[in-house]
């Protein structure tokens, strides 16, 4: 089973309105409701592979119920610690004559100490079901980089794998408590290094210094070029073959999703950052966030190359 954890889960809303025009009445063309969060834009593919998915964090109010349901067609089970506020909204408004998105962010509810160790309990009896776990996103008011860092400890003490993707200080701290992987970014890359990875031989660098530093597996995306791993195995670069991308919101998420699935599998390396890369890639084909076609993923997976760099 795979555990997703999304702290910070919200219900994502899409308008799309004809030229928008800020102090006026704006009639929307297009609404779409989603459950969102970067945790749950990874459990609804790994869903969607076949995993069992089992998806916690916060929830709360009649919003949060609505998270929770919204989940059910995608076959997410949901085991949420509950709270009695409202979860937050995120709107994204799509100006189709101007091409212009425009983007408000509620900053939902406030997490009590006494709330985190409700949840601390919960997520530790979730985690003996796990195989794998991953920790997604941001955290919500009254939490602070040690929030994943705890969260780390638990499932390593308890013998699972875990994958952190986050950012700033939850990143900073987090891999202080050793996850078996993250996904970082370039800028994230410099934040924990202090490297300027202005080529890849800097960025590979940067990523081995992390990995000795008891990460196991750093994954680092490189755009249009694929990724590249670094891992006890070795160094291992993925390119995937040009698409026609349509979204690629949210591909970092199926990515991850990718990974999670293959390390539950106890694939290898290389077939791992295989299987991750076709997922993100067939994910970029679909308007939908968090989201995409067997058929595609199964299309692209024998065209990405995977090169041993070291």
């Amino acid at each position: 089973m795979i555990l997703t954890v999304t702290l910070n889960a919200a219900i994502d809303k899409r308008y799309v309105v004809e030229g928008f025009q800020a102090g006026e009445v704006n009639r929307v063309k297009e609404c779409a409701y989603t459950p969102g969060g970067k945790g749950l834009n990874v459990s609804k593919p790994a869903a969607i592979a076949g995993a069992e998915v089992v998806a916690t964090g916060f929830v709360g109010g009649h919003a949060g119920n609505y998270i929770e349901e919204s989940l059910l067609p995608f076959h997410v089970k949901s085991a949420f610690y509950h709270l009695a506020s409202e979860s937050r909204s995120c709107i994204n408004i799509w100006d189709a004559v101007n091409h212009v998105q425009t983007e408000f962010l509620e900053p939902g509810f406030t997490v009590t100490e006494e709330d985190f160790k409700g949840f601390q309990e919960k997520f530790q009896n979730l985690v003996q079901r796990a195989d794998v776990v991953t920790m997604s996103g941001s955290v919500p008011k009254g939490l602070d980089g040690t929030a994943y860092q705890k969260l780390v400890k638990i499932v390593r003490e308890a013998g699972k794998k875990v994958i952190l993707d986050t950012s700033g200080k939850l990143l900073e701290m987090g891999i202080d408590a050793c996850p078996t992987m993250i996904k970082p970014n370039i800028d994230e890359i410099r934040m924990l290094t202090g490297k300027s990875c202005a080529n890849m031989e800097d960025m590979v660098e940067a990523a081995k210094e992390i990995h000795n530093r008891g990460v196991e597996i750093v994954a680092v995306s490189l755009g249009g070029d694929g990724s590249f791993v670094v891992c006890g195995q070795g160094i291992y670069q993925a390119r995937v073959p040009k698409i026609d991308a349509v979204n690629t919101v949210g591909c970092g998420d199926s990515m991850i999703a990718g990974f999670a699935l293959g390390l539950s599998e106890g694939l290898g390396i290389e077939e791992i950052l295989r299987k991750a890369s076709a997922i993100s890639a067939a994910a970029a084909l679909r308007e939908e966030t968090g989201f995409f076609m067997k058929e595609d993923m199964e299309r692209i997976y024998p065209d990405i190359e995977i090169t041993r760099l070291s």
